[in-house]
């Protein structure tokens, strides 16, 4: 039998997901802008930290706030990759071979596993789930990510500062869209509980 929290379109709290990976993202772009250190090696040790923590955090909160049982098990699995790349760019950040062609390989596999995923349940969820525009967004946002490291000729200060810029721009996108699902259900609460008095009067 289904889990019958899954037929409710969003769950207590499904806010402080977006909210957390917002903030998670813009923690290491702060790191690099204030950075004079743009190599490869540097890119590698903060997406490292950063994909690794992340990963961890968001996989254990999506396991709770998520309520679509697909959606939350793709997103469950995003945090593993996530955590998974972490774990990959921290091993190379410290190596011989933590150049440039590393750097941005390592970044363009998680970023295109990831933001087709987030696509995946984004377009799955339009209409019906409330967060699923900000997962499109996102996971677009992730997947032109993948592609730019891909098709663009990058040297390490231009590839470590795209990597900063997609981070500012996916956490204040995330950190938005989460407060905005806050407010939402907070006018919703209200409007039930004005209702539900007037019934009474």
């Amino acid at each position: 039998m289904a889990d019958a929290r899954d037929a409710a379109p969003e769950r207590a709290g499904a806010w402080l997901l977006p909210v957390t990976r917002g903030a998670l993202a813009i923690v290491p772009s702060v790191v690099i802008t204030f950075s004079q250190d743009h190599s490869a090696g540097f890119g590698l040790a903060v997406f490292g930290w950063w994909a690794l923590v992340a990963g961890v955090v968001v996989g254990a909160l999506s396991a709770r706030l998520v309520a679509d049982r697909t959606s939350r098990w793709v997103f469950v699995g995003n945090g593993v990759i996530t955590a998974a790349a972490g774990l990959v760019a921290l091993q190379l950040a410290g190596t011989p071979s933590s150049g440039v062609a590393v750097f941005t390989y390592t970044v363009a596999v998680w970023a295109a596993l990831t933001g087709i995923l987030e696509l995946f349940v984004g377009v799955r969820g339009r209409g019906r789930v409330a967060a699923a525009r900000d997962w499109l967004t996102v996971g677009g946002l992730t997947a032109v990510l993948a592609l730019a490291f891909v098709l663009l000729p990058l040297d390490p200060v231009t590839a470590v500062g795209l990597l900063g810029a997609y981070l500012v721009v996916a956490g204040v996108l995330l950190v938005i869209g989460g407060l905005s699902l806050k407010w939402a259900a907070t006018e919703r609460t209200g409007s039930s509980d004005a209702a539900s008095g007037s019934e009474r009067s």
